[in-house]
């Protein structure tokens, strides 16, 4: 023992650390080397069961002030294991949030009989649902294939067919950790007769094999509402991963992805449309059949309009997921200008720009550009 590394380095706090600093340490460096993190990495995990077995005395007054006093020889008796109580048990509930439930019941600490075998909340379940651009705007009706754990229906999750077939496991009495005195503390070790499950089941069932639960893709039907955009989330409660020892069941999480479409764009409840026109439409004016997510809308074009100009149409956008209200469609106009003419094409736009006074215009603009210029610089 007086080998072993001292419990402050393990966590990189200083021995006069508050309890937030040694909270603070203990939660960074439990995330760095957490098992699930690091699998199949030995070393990660004995790293791990340090950090874990040093918050478990440094977090707890009177386990501190004695490893203080008389350093690792306090414990010599194996304290200061996952048996002990109040760091364990803080630690199962910080991070129960990140790894699952399943995780906290690991690290109980001595309350530890209770969580092993208490009623433990299913998992969620993530699930990436992807839609076109019509799916999400117009909603969508589907069935989906969802792998999840979920209760034996042989045996009703007992494990076992028939009740007599389960008892409580005589070593633990039922608890699923046995409870022994090191020195001054009580140390609280997993059960091994039952596992920590608190039970025996003496003929277990031949389909979950004792489990009482067991694997399966079950087909799910789901219906996406009218709105819904890219990232959105759709809770379907009880729809998770099953629970443990009549613990209710997790939710399923649709997360939507949303293909691109090949015209329009989404921005919030505005739908966005380029509307290429010709040169001569721009500047003689005209009406467009311009397309929407119902079909098509008469649209006037004014003489003189210039590319890049934006026309709105009310009420052609996406209707706000909880019916509130509804967008529109911005149409942006994108005057072509012609890449192969005719020689018939080119006198005539010759003869257009004498007409018009291009040069000119040109010339004056550049001149006004210059002065600004000048005057500028002096």
């Amino acid at each position: 023992m007086s080998e072993k590394e001292d419990f402050y380095s393990i966590l990189g706090v200083a021995k006069g650390a508050n309890e937030s600093e040694i909270k603070k340490s203990y939660r960074k460096a439990a995330m760095k080397h957490h098992p699930d993190r690091n699998q199949g990495d030995k070393g990660a995990e004995e790293k791990f069961k340090s950090v874990q077995e040093a918050y478990g005395i440094l977090s707890d007054p009177q386990k501190r002030a004695a490893y203080d006093q008389y350093g690792h020889q306090a414990f010599s008796g194996g304290g200061g294991g996952s048996g002990f109580g109040g760091g364990f048990q803080d630690f199962g509930d910080i991070f129960e949030g990140f790894f699952g439930n399943s995780f906290g019941d690991m690290f109980g600490g001595s309350q530890g009989g209770q969580r092993s075998n208490r009623p433990t909340r299913g998992k969620d379940i993530p699930y990436q649902m992807d839609l076109t651009f019509e799916q999400a705007i117009f909603g969508h009706k589907t069935e989906i294939s969802l792998p999840r754990t979920e209760e034996c229906n042989t045996c009703g999750g007992r494990g076992a067919v028939n009740r007599e077939d389960v008892e409580g496991c005589p070593i633990c009495k039922g608890q699923g950790q046995i409870h022994r005195s090191q020195g001054i503390f009580s140390v609280a070790t997993t059960c091994h007769h039952c596992h920590g499950g608190g039970k025996i089941i003496k003929k277990p069932c031949h389909k979950c094999h004792g489990k009482g639960e067991s694997r399966k893709t079950t087909k799910l039907s789901v219906s996406i509402p009218a709105g819904v955009d890219e990232g959105f989330r759709i809770k379907l409660r009880g729809e998770g991963e099953n629970g443990t020892n009549g613990g209710p069941k997790g939710d399923l999480y649709l997360i939507i992805r949303v293909e691109e479409h090949e015209f329009f764009e989404r921005d919030g409840l505005n739908i966005y449309l380029s509307q290429p026109i010709s040169f001569p439409q721009a500047a003689l004016s005209c009406s467009l059949k311009v397309p929407t997510l119902t079909g098509f809308v008469k649209l006037s074009i004014p003489a003189g309009t210039d590319s890049g100009q934006r026309f709105r149409i009310r009420g052609e956008g996406v209707a706000d997921v909880h019916g509130r209200s509804k967008g529109d469609q911005i149409v942006e106009i994108k005057v072509m200008t012609p890449k192969k003419l005719d020689a018939r094409q080119k006198e005539l736009l010759k003869e257009f720009s004498e007409i018009s006074g291009d040069d000119t215009a040109t010339t004056d603009f550049f001149g006004k550009v210059s002065e600004k210029v000048k005057d500028f610089f002096g």
